[in-house]
């Protein structure tokens, strides 16, 4: 008996010395290069890799700063005219609205990044190839500073995201520190080929205007069921709430949507009667940076929305 208890006390005494020289946390072994990578994506799915993505296509060219920031190799993205000069001759896999699966395929990636919203029906296609795809929603600051970090847990260097979050925190911070604590009633109008809708705090130049305490007159409306951030434009609610500040975002030819907008404003006598028309308060928003994710440049976005609105203080 005594023998056994003390083979017992050597055992145990042996499991103790190594989790404390572990520090105290259990150990799983490693996978595939020794690199195990969960991810809690935004469409609500634990996704599993067995090793750092070495090859990944990206949807949406917004992803592309964000995972050269944090050393992500990427060998497909998704077609479009506003590409940073670095990202130029990456193969294209189509457009976002329509990514090329074939194509994409052909890249052989071992991870494919999909923008909420717009391509989640291809995640079953990808897994069904082998090719595991995460879901990442970025619109808003917040959606950035969470895509930044699911992005280096990828790669391995969550320093640099930290570094690039406080670096926007504290530029943001100091724009903010300049504006009068004073409501705006504000409208931000999106324009395209296809007509008018109004834009909720959940699109980039709402939850800009939001986090300046800005009052959105379409706050408290019915979201469009396509389009979680935006409400069906009314000229009626736009002259019964009478914007101060009318913010506009185009999509397509940008110079003809803007010519055609403000020469109905100066036509409409309705629209004559909107405070932020008389007072020639209306702001087109730059595409490349307020109609595709602004990424890493949000504290750019920040910086023009304030200085439109109060450009003494800047």
């Amino acid at each position: 008996m005594k023998i056994i208890k003390s083979v017992m006390l050597l055992v145990l005494t042996t499991v103790l010395v190594s989790i404390i020289g572990c520090g105290g946390n259990a150990v799983t072994p490693p996978a595939g290069d020794g690199t195990e990578i969960v991810i809690n994506d935004d469409a609500g799915r634990r996704v599993k890799l067995t090793k750092r993505p070495e090859r990944i296509v990206v949807c949406s060219v917004s992803f592309l700063e964000p995972l050269r920031l944090v050393g992500g190799t990427v060998v497909g993205r998704a077609t479009s005219q506003m590409v940073p000069d670095f990202a130029k001759d990456i193969p294209q896999v189509g457009k976002a609205v329509q990514i090329d699966v074939e194509k994409v395929l052909a890249l052989n990636p071992d991870l494919v990044i999909i923008n909420k919203g717009m391509n989640e029906k291809l995640v079953k296609l990808f897994e069904d190839n082998g090719i595991p795809s995460i879901v990442i929603k970025a619109r808003t600051y917040e959606d950035v500073k969470r895509e930044l970090n699911i992005m280096a847990q990828l790669t391995g260097q969550p320093d640099k995201a930290a570094a690039a979050i406080k670096s926007m925190d504290e530029r943001i911070a100091a724009i903010k520190a300049k504006l009068p604590k004073e409501e705006k009633r504000v409208a931000i109008l999106f324009s395209s080929s296809q007509g008018l809708n109004i834009q909720l705090k959940g699109s980039i130049a709402g939850s800009i205007s939001h986090d300046f305490g800005w009052k959105n007159i379409a706050e408290g409306m019915t979201p469009m069921e396509k389009n979680p951030d935006a409400t069906p434009y009314s000229l009626e609610t736009m002259v019964e709430q009478n914007p101060e500040v009318i913010f506009v975002v185009t999509m397509g030819n940008a110079q003809s949507l803007e010519q055609d907008l403000l020469k109905e404003f100066k036509s409409n006598p309705a629209w004559n009667t909107v405070g932020a028309v008389q007072k020639n308060r209306v702001y087109f928003l730059p595409q490349d940076t307020f109609l595709i994710n602004p990424g890493l440049k949000y504290p750019e976005c920040y910086e023009k929305m304030a200085k439109m609105v109060y450009p003494e203080l800047f």
